[in-house]
């Protein structure tokens, strides 16, 4: 159980100084995605600028479109077993134009009736969860001002649409963060 773990303890308190290097975390980060997979311009954050435009393809930080493809920014959430803690994936979802067309409008505040949601392909492959392939997904409206959800569907038989009804426990989101290049597990250990 993740909150009795004293590693968890130590990651979620912002008092905690790992003895060796003095870094602390003070709690779950969320990892995010510049850009789906398949945008061949470079890292949007990397070059300062808010959105970038090459030829007919743009990249913002919740939309993009590269040729006839178009994506959408969502978040898909994994419970931390054992705690009240959700870790995210901030990632990209390719949809139809249609659906693209009604969401742009719909967070302009001018669709009638409103964007739903709609079928997606989660575009970034993530680290550790064996992707080979774009997986089958729901993109889904939450609160006003909130990213999207991105729900795998339950029939892909993927381990993230289990994982995101189940949850992960406090060692699969370490393995998560070193996956990304975030080493927290060494910092948690006693010295």
């Amino acid at each position: 159980m993740s909150a009795d773990d004293p590693r968890w303890k130590k990651f979620c308190d912002p008092d905690y100084r790992c003895p060796c290097c003095r870094k602390s975390f003070g709690g779950v980060f969320d990892i995010a995605f510049d850009h789906p997979d398949t945008w061949p311009h470079g890292n949007r954050a990397e070059s300062g600028k808010n959105a970038i435009g090459v030829g007919d393809d743009r990249l913002g930080s919740d939309l993009c479109t590269i040729g006839t493809d178009r994506f959408i920014r969502g978040t898909l959430r994994l419970p931390i077993i054992g705690t009240d803690q959700v870790f995210a994936y901030g990632v990209w979802g390719s949809v139809n134009e249609g659906n693209y067309v009604k969401y742009v409008k719909d967070y302009n505040g001018e669709s009638d009736p409103a964007f739903e949601g709609c079928f997606a392909w989660l575009c970034n492959m993530l680290p550790t969860w064996g992707m080979t392939e774009a997986l089958p997904c729901d993109l889904i409206l939450g609160p006003l001002g909130q990213r999207p959800a991105i729900w795998v569907h339950e029939e892909s038989g993927h381990p993230l649409a289990q994982a995101q009804q189940d949850g992960i426990s406090f060692d699969q989101l370490l393995d998560l963060y070193e996956a990304s290049g975030q080493d927290v597990r060494s910092h948690l250990l006693d010295a």
